[in-house]
């Protein structure tokens, strides 16, 4: 039954040689890979303005050169992009260069970063499209942590169907946005060239845990640390653009030409809506507020519904880029799943995240990455009350710290390889470097006491743990190696029953036990106090069922099963001194799952203490009801 209904939400097996049809094409890729950085400019200028909130109107003319600053540092860092996917084609990013050219330690932060960056983006994108929604249907806001939810167990069951087939879901949405925010900027500069512009009427509340009135003139001056505030926040506009280096491998051939190509398309749309959308925030005077977001006050002045109350085209036309806009920000989420499970492979594949993680499903995508990213993003939702104010000062400071170290990387690479046209290549990766470590600088100062601290040291734990998986797995290589290892000598082996009354199932179990050491057979029996009765008739059958093996009593005088159990083997153990104990257990099988609640499960925990004992084998022998 499980089986059945895991075919219908995720699909059938897909075949290892079907990997290759499952890659994608350019189209789809954008998608897949571009739809975090797109939807990020959903909230990017908003974040930039709720920080110039306490310098009032007057800081709000700021916007637009934090913008052209955001603009630049956007083409520089595709640039350097481009060129990672050329050097590295095999995919992963930040931490493949970083630990090619900086070490080790290096790329764990690096990876580290990635993957808090990359469950972070599912949170604020989640909540962001929710916040959209309740922009345009008020009464949700009362579930929103619920909707949150729910859309994060949708894109889980997508990307479980596989890379191509969510990409194919995801296009829609992304592409209905693109489209829709370029006809709203495009209608908008159409109304500026033709002097039609109408101002916004807004409510005096801000956006905010609470609303509070709004003072143009504003309660502080505008300071340097308030400009370098908004400015980091701005610069969550550049979230997702490292995705496209990170799954170079999912495209199609030629993979490196095709990543570079759309690495392209996305930043020139990226630029395009993030420029126009901080522009016309500025012409219309939009500014953070509690009941409406940014991009929704731009649409209502450029459609031409500047009091809210119009009909017909306008409304339809403000209700479609409100509808476009939270269905990019709850897919731009497909981007993380496209890549945290990628990179987690690779930790895994160098032995700093369990093994498991580098496996494919059955529908050639990492599952266990998927199912571990949904948990993480809905726990993140949860705690921070799905709010991407809240969100947004943890978010940047990952970003940039794998920006940086790509980048720094990537200056090495070419100092050390001095490949053709090096020259330029290490012009353009150093000025990325040290754009994005003042960026940085500026998120860890300004975000710190917002809650950027708590990245900063998470991405030191999360370091550490990745070092303790690797020291595990060298210590059980090195104890498993062959080298200088001698093959044992023949081994003796005495084996234990245990039996809790003589039916089918003991039987054969016992039968089982003859076949593995004939004539070294035992089994044990476990009496409470004032069941000498049980413990008679169950002996007298004994002679009758199995007079060749020996039955030993042990009486429990607490009714615990374990300890009169571990007690006895440490008996024999020392009375016989073989190397080999093996004890089995007799397990029947339920016909049905619903029947193992009516039963305990003894063995189960007789299995767990047994098996972290050295030289003792455990095994179960399963006898299957019939129903």
């Amino acid at each position: 039954m499980l089986t059945q209904l895991k075919r219908v939400l995720v699909g059938n097996p897909l075949e290892t040689a079907a990997q290759s049809h499952e890659r994608l094409d350019k189209k789809t890729a954008l998608a897949v890979f571009s739809s975090d950085a797109l939807s990020s400019v959903a909230y990017a200028t908003e974040e930039m303005l709720v920080h110039l909130v306490p310098a009032g109107v007057i800081a709000f003319s700021t916007s637009l050169w934090l913008g052209i600053g955001i603009a630049v540092l956007l083409m520089i860092v595709t640039i350097s992009y481009r060129q990672t996917i050329t050097a590295y084609p095999s995919g992963g990013g930040s931490y493949i260069v970083a630990s090619d050219n900086l070490g080790t330690l290096a790329g764990l932060i690096a990876g580290g970063a990635l993957l808090i960056d990359y469950i972070l983006t599912v949170a604020v994108s989640i909540s962001s499209g929710v916040s959209q929604l309740i922009s345009l249907v008020e009464p949700l806001r009362e579930y929103r942590i619920e909707i949150c939810i729910i859309g994060i167990v949708l894109l889980t069951l997508a990307n479980l169907r596989g890379i191509r087939e969510s990409g194919a879901i995801f296009s829609l949405p992304t592409y209905f946005f693109v489209t829709i925010i370029l006809l709203t900027l495009g209608y908008g500069f159409y109304k500026q060239l033709t002097g039609t512009i109408q101002p916004l009427v807004l409510s005096d509340s801000l956006m905010g845990p609470h609303e509070q009135s709004f003072s143009p003139l504003g309660n502080e001056g505008i300071t340097a640390f308030l400009l370098m505030g908004a400015f980091a926040s701005g610069c969550s506009a550049l979230t997702g653009v490292e995705a496209i280096s990170n799954g170079v491998p999912a495209f199609r051939k030629p993979e490196p030409h095709n990543a570079r190509v759309t690495m392209v398309w996305m930043s020139g749309l990226l630029l395009v809506m993030f420029a126009g959308i901080t522009w016309f925030a500025h012409k219309y005077g939009a500014r953070p507020q509690f009941n409406e977001t940014v991009i929704s006050q731009i649409g209502r002045g450029i459609w031409g519904r500047t009091t809210g109350t119009e009909t017909g085209f306008p409304k339809v036309m403000h209700g479609m880029l409100q509808i476009s806009t939270a269905a990019i920000l709850l897919v731009a989420a497909n981007t993380s799943y496209a890549d945290f499970p990628r990179l987690m492979s690779l930790l895994a594949r160098d032995g700093f995240l369990p093994r498991q993680f580098s496996s494919l499903g059955d529908r050639l995508v990492f599952s266990n990455g998927v199912i571990f990213l949904s948990v993480a993003a809905a726990l993140l939702v949860i705690g921070f009350d799905g709010s991407v104010t809240n969100l947004i000062p943890l978010y940047a400071v990952g970003v940039f710290l794998s920006f940086t170290l790509s980048q720094s990387g990537m200056v090495l690479r070419w100092l050390r390889l001095k490949s053709k046209g090096w020259q330029l290549n290490l012009v353009v990766n150093f000025f990325g470097a040290i754009a994005t470590g003042i960026v940085l600088i500026i998120n860890g100062t300004t975000k710190f006491k917002e809650g950027a601290w708590l990245v900063v040291i998470c991405i030191p734990v999360l370091v550490l743990i990745f070092m303790a998986i690797n020291r595990h797995y060298k210590g059980v290589a090195k104890q498993l190696s062959l080298e200088g290892f001698s093959k044992p000598a023949a081994l003796e082996n005495n084996v234990i029953v245990l039996v809790s009354s003589l039916h089918r199932g003991t039987v054969k179990a016992l039968e089982y036990a003859k076949s593995i050491a004939p004539g070294k057979v035992r089994a044990l029996y476990i009496e409470f106090e004032h069941e000498h009765e049980k413990t008679a008739r169950l002996q007298e059958r004994w002679q009758n069922w199995e007079p060749d093996v020996p039955l030993d009593i042990e009486i429990s005088k607490y009714r615990s099963l374990l300890r009169p159990i571990l007690r006895y083997v440490d008996r024999i153990e020392a009375e016989r001194h073989d190397d080999i104990l093996t004890i089995i257990l007799p397990e029947f099988i339920p016909a049905r799952i619903w029947e193992y609640a009516l039963h305990n499960q003894t063995a189960f925990f007789l299995k767990g203490a047994l098996l972290f004992r050295r030289n003792k084998i455990v095994i179960s022998v399963p006898y299957h009801l019939e129903r």
